[in-house]
C-alpha cells in the first residue's frame, strides 16, 4: 500500500471510530425509558447509568492519550476498539442495574483510548499542513453527523427490538473498523516517551471526574449540596497538586508548557465555551421537540438532524476558507453564525413552524462546523507530532467539561426561569404542584393525573413557563458566544493560515524563542 492510499486509509479508519464514539454518546438517551422498565432502577441508580461513561470516559482520556503516545497510537486504537465492542455486549446483555453500571464504566474506559488515538493518528500521517487541515474537517465532521444520527438510530432500534439492541449496533462497526485498522493504520509513538509518572494518573483522574461530577450535581440539586462541595474541593486540590507536579517533572503527563503557546490556549478555551453552550442546547430542543411539541423520540431525532449533518458541511468547507481568510476570523464567524441561530431560537413558541426551526438549526451547525474543525486542527498543528496523542486528550477532556459546565449552568437558568414562571391553576395540592415545578416532564406526568380542565391549564402553563425558559437560555448562550467570538481573532492573530512543522520532531530541535514561524516556512528536521 503507498503512502497516499494508507493516509487516506488511516483517515477513513479514524472518521469511522469517530462516528462509533459519537453514536454512543447520544443513542443510550432514547433507551432510558425502555431500560427503566425493565431493570427497575432506581433513580440514582439511572442518574448513573446515563453519566458513568462520561465519568470514566473524561477521567481517563488525559492518561490514554499519554499511553498511546508511548506504547504506539495505532496499538492502542485497536486494543480500545475490541474492548469497546466486547464491553458493549456486556452493557447489552446486563441482567441488573448494578451490572449496568458497571458495564457502562468499563464502556467509558474503552472509549477514552479511542478517541486521542484518532486525530493524533491523522495528525501524524498528514505532515502537508494544507491537507492536514482538509482532513480534521472531515473528522470533524462525522463526528458531527454521529452526533445527529444517535438519536435516529437509537428510535430506529427502539421501534423493533429491546433496549440492549443500542449497545449491540457498535459490534459490526467495531468488527469492520479493526479488520480496516490492522491493514491500514501506520503505527505512530513519541521516538522519546519516557516514563509514565504513576503518581499523576490518579491525580488528573480524580481532578478531572470530581470537578465534572460537581458540575452534574450541581444542576439538579444546586451548589450547597455537601456531596457537590466536597467534590469540587476534592476536585481542586487534585488539580493544583497535578499541575504543580507537572510542572516539576522531567517527563509530564501533560506538559503545560503547551499551554503557553498562544494557538493551542485559545483554541482549548474556544472549544470549551463552545461545547458548554451547544451541548446545553442539544439537551433543551431534546426536551422543547418531544414535552412541548409532542413528537416522539424518533421524530425529535429526524428533526434535529439537519443541524448535526449541516455541522458537517460546516467542517468539510472549513478548510478552504481558513485558506484565504485565516484561522481566527473563520473561527469568530462560525461563533458569530451559531449565535444567530441562538438569537432566532429565542422567538420560538408552541406554535412555532418547524421551518423556522430548521433555519436557525443549519445557520447554527454550519457554525459550529467552522469552529469546531478549525480549532482541531489548529490545536494539533500547533504541538509537536510526538505529542499529538496529549493535545488530543486535552481537547477532548476540555469538551466533556464544557459539556458539563454548559449543562450545570446554562441548564439552572432555564430550570429558575421555569420555576419563577410557572403559573399553576389555583386549587392544585401541594404535592403535585411541587413536581410540577420541579421540571416540564414533571408537570406533564402530574397533568396526566386531573380531569381535563385542569389537566389542560397545567400543559398550557408548564410550556409556556418552559419555552420563556428558553428564550432566557438561548440568549445567555448566545452573548458568551459573541463575547467569545470578538476575543478569538485576537488570540489567534498571527498564527499562519497554514501552521509549518515545529521543527520539534524526530530531532528533537529546540523552539526558536516560542516565536510562531512565518507561514509557508518549514523549519529545519
Amino acid at each position: 500500500m503507498n503512502d497516499t492510499s494508507r493516509k487516506w486509509g488511516t483517515l477513513v479508519v479514524a472518521c469511522l471510530a469517530m462516528l462509533l464514539l459519537s453514536l454512543d454518546l447520544t443513542v443510550l438517551h432514547l433507551a432510558l425509558p425502555k431500560l427503566g422498565e425493565d431493570l427497575a432502577p432506581s433513580a440514582t441508580q439511572l442518574l448513573w447509568i446515563a453519566d458513568i461513561y462520561g465519568f470514566a470516559l473524561a477521567a481517563l482520556l488525559v492518561t490514554m492519550g499519554n499511553l498511546g503516545d508511548r506504547i504506539g497510537r495505532r496499538r492502542l486504537l485497536l486494543v480500545g476498539l475490541a474492548a469497546f465492542g466486547a464491553t458493549s455486549v456486556l452493557t447489552a446483555y446486563a441482567p441488573n442495574a448494578p451490572l449496568l453500571i458497571a458495564a457502562r464504566a468499563l464502556l467509558g474506559v474503552a472509549g477514552a483510548t479511542i478517541m486521542p488515538s484518532t486525530l493524533s493518528l491523522v495528525r501524524n500521517v498528514f505532515p502537508d499542513p494544507k491537507e492536514r487541515t482538509t482532513a480534521v474537517g472531515i473528522w470533524s465532521s462525522v463526528g458531527a453527523v454521529g452526533f445527529a444520527l444517535g438519536p435516529i438510530v437509537g428510535g430506529l432500534l427502539l421501534d423493533h427490538f429491546w433496549w440492549g439492541s443500542v449497545f449491540l449496533i457498535n459490534v459490526p462497526v467495531v468488527a469492520a473498523v479493526l479488520a480496516a485498522g490492522f491493514v491500514v493504520l501506520p503505527e505512530s509513538r513519541n521516538p522519546r516517551p519516557g516514563r509514565l509518572d504513576l503518581l499523576s494518573v490518579p491525580l488528573s483522574a480524580v481532578g478531572v471526574l470530581g470537578l465534572i461530577y460537581a458540575m452534574k450535581e450541581a444542576t439538579s440539586g444546586g451548589v450547597t449540596q455537601p456531596s457537590v462541595i466536597a467534590a469540587a474541593v476534592i476536585a481542586v486540590a487534585a488539580l493544583v497538586v497535578f499541575v504543580r507536579r507537572q510542572t516539576r517533572l522531567a517527563e509530564p503527563l501533560i506538559d503545560v508548557a503547551l499551554f503557553r503557546r498562544r494557538a493551542f490556549a485559545a483554541t482549548v478555551g474556544a472549544e470549551l465555551i463552545a461545547v458548554f453552550a451547544m451541548l446545553a442546547m442539544s439537551v433543551v430542543f431534546a426536551q422543547y421537540f418531544q414535552l412541548v411539541m409532542g413528537w416522539s423520540p424518533l421524530t425529535a431525532g429526524l428533526a434535529g438532524m439537519p443541524g448535526g449533518l449541516a455541522g458537517g458541511v460546516g467542517g468539510a468547507l472549513s478548510g478552504v476558507l481558513v485558506h484565504r481568510w485565516g484561522r481566527g476570523p473563520v473561527v469568530s464567524l462560525g461563533l458569530v453564525l451559531t449565535a444567530i441561530g441562538f438569537i432566532l431560537f429565542s422567538r420560538i413558541d408552541m406554535e412555532t413552524p418547524y421551518l423556522y426551526m430548521l433555519v436557525a438549526m443549519i445557520i447554527q451547525g454550519v457554525g459550529m462546523g467552522f469552529m469546531f474543525a478549525v480549532t482541531g486542527d489548529t490545536l494539533l498543528a500547533s504541538v509537536p507530532k510526538e505529542r499529538a496523542g496529549a493535545a488530543s486528550a486535552i481537547s477532548e477532556t476540555a469538551h466533556e467539561m464544557g459539556g458539563a459546565l454548559g449543562i450545570a449552568v446554562l441548564g439552572t437558568v432555564l430550570t429558575s426561569v421555569y420555576r419563577n414562571g410557572l403559573v399553576l391553576p389555583p386549587g392544585l395540592p401541594g404535592g403535585p404542584a411541587a413536581e410540577a415545578r420541579d421540571t416540564l416532564a414533571g408537570a406533564l406526568k402530574v397533568a396526566a393525573t386531573l380531569p381535563g380542565d385542569a389537566a389542560g391549564a397545567v400543559v398550557r402553563a408548564a410550556r409556556q413557563a418552559f419555552v420563556e425558559g428558553i428564550h432566557v437560555t438561548v440568549l445567555t448562550g448566545a452573548a458568551i458566544l459573541l463575547v467569545l467570538a470578538v476575543a478569538v481573532p485576537f488570540a489567534l492573530r498571527g498564527v499562519p493560515k497554514v501552521i509549518p512543522e515545529t521543527g520539534e520532531e524526530e530531532t528533537g530541535e529546540e523552539e526558536t524563542g516560542g516565536q510562531e514561524p512565518a507561514e509557508g516556512v518549514v523549519t529545519a528536521r
